[in-house]
């Protein structure tokens, strides 16, 4: 039979019932860890706070490969962090440990070689080391100050050989202790941003509204303009609105909305009334100097897509559109 005939032969429902057992394997193996979480997990994260230092993530294969996701995930949320290899470190890379940082050692076995011949020197050095591990009883848990239990009953593998189920437990750790240092350092949006500012997202979070808002030949007029004269405006103005204010002040906002409503109610004599019995009174206003994404929310939560923006005196400075990005 060839290859192609072998693939075709592979009914679809066995590959669905596939990966919803290694799915439903992995969710089950997670809600035993949170039930393994002990003690031992605060301390470990009242040590990465005390530390004065960086975490330094170490471990080998599929460890260092999650270790290296760790270290990114707590250098971006707060947590000065980085991945050191066991090889290299047992071969110089030693020398980047400074006496201030704290070491979370990764090995599932905990008899991990490469690690293991590190603990002497570690020990000499004087960090304080955290071990995660699958098994408590192993080499690496006896000799380090705070352990980590990440053991499963068995992998997800038919074979029980291939690193699935205790790397997603390794993994899952890491973002545990990631969200309670975040939670502890109260660590915000705005914080966020700082550590992300490539990209939209990192632009989202650092932008406020006076950096996107439209502030330019602003659709404006006043109290008494007919309102024949201020759909000349609103159609100037480009944005279905009039913005109607006296001297400075805000007074409402007139929109293409209120205008076919208008017109449907009571069509005559229409177009000469003023702007002053038209306009809704009071709009819905932001502060320039509020976030972006507050402002976002504001418009989801009021369901509009248009608010008017004030300076802190509350006079107009412009105007947003949700889609202002």
């Amino acid at each position: 039979m060839s290859n192609t005939s072998s693939i075709k032969s592979i009914h679809s429902d066995a590959l669905i019932e596939s990966a919803r057992h290694t799915l439903s394997t992995q969710a089950q193996s997670l809600q035993n860890l949170a039930n393994q979480v002990t003690e031992e997990f605060a301390k470990a994260v009242r040590m990465i706070l005390a530390s004065e230092g960086r975490a330094i993530i170490c471990g080998m294969g599929k460890s260092g490969h999650i270790g290296k996701k760790i270290a990114a995930t707590l250098a971006s949320t707060g947590t000065p962090s980085f991945f050191l290899h066991p090889s290299e470190a047992f071969h110089g890379d030693l020398g980047m440990i400074q006496p201030q940082d704290v070491l979370l050692l990764i090995s599932f076995s905990g008899e991990t070689e490469e690690l293991i011949r590190l603990l002497p020197s570690l020990k000499d050095f004087g960090n304080p080391c955290i071990a995660m591990v699958g098994n408590l009883d192993s080499t690496l848990a006896k000799h380090c100050d705070c352990v980590l239990d990440i053991s499963v009953d068995r992998e997800t593998c038919p074979n029980n050989l291939a690193p699935t189920t205790s790397t997603t437990m390794t993994t899952a750790m890491g973002d545990a202790l990631a969200v309670a240092l975040m939670e502890c350092r109260n660590f915000q949006p705005q914080d966020f941003a700082r550590f992300h500012p490539g990209g939209s997202l990192g632009r989202k979070l650092l932008t406020r509204v006076k950096d996107l808002m439209h502030k330019d030949n602003l659709p404006v007029c006043a109290p008494e303009t007919r309102l024949k004269e201020a759909i000349s405006v609103m159609t100037h103005g480009r944005m279905g609105v009039v913005i109607i204010q006296d001297k400075g002040h805000l007074l409402g906002i007139f929109t293409d909305g209120d205008l076919r409503r208008a017109m449907l109610k009571e069509s005559e004599g229409m177009i000469h009334k003023p702007m002053s019995e038209l306009m809704t009174a009071k709009p819905k206003t932001i502060n320039e100097n509020v976030m972006i994404v507050q402002a976002e929310e504001q418009m989801l939560r009021d369901k509009i897509t248009l608010l008017v923006v004030v300076n802190d005196q509350g006079n107009l400075t412009g105007l947003l559109e949700i889609y202002d990005r």
